[in-house]
């Protein structure tokens, strides 16, 4: 799938459980999330993505690539 120009995947591991991962540039990040639904385990990746861009536009990078 594809957020602003970020291709990221978001894949069950087991009921209620999504692991997902996305990069920017170099950078690349992954974590897990817990959710009923797909979408909105999508949903978590796109705000997560939406953040990173931000915090790039403002020169803010942190140097973490893990999943909260």
């Amino acid at each position: 799938m594809i957020h602003k120009g970020v291709e990221f995947s978001v894949t069950q591991l087991v009921a209620g459980v999504w692991k997902w991962r996305f990069q920017i540039g170099d950078r690349v990040f992954t974590g897990k999330t817990e959710a009923k639904l797909d979408l909105l385990a999508i949903r978590r990746v796109q705000l997560r993505i939406d953040r990173e861009l931000n915090n790039l536009g403002r020169g803010q990078t942190r140097d973490r690539g893990d999943g909260e």
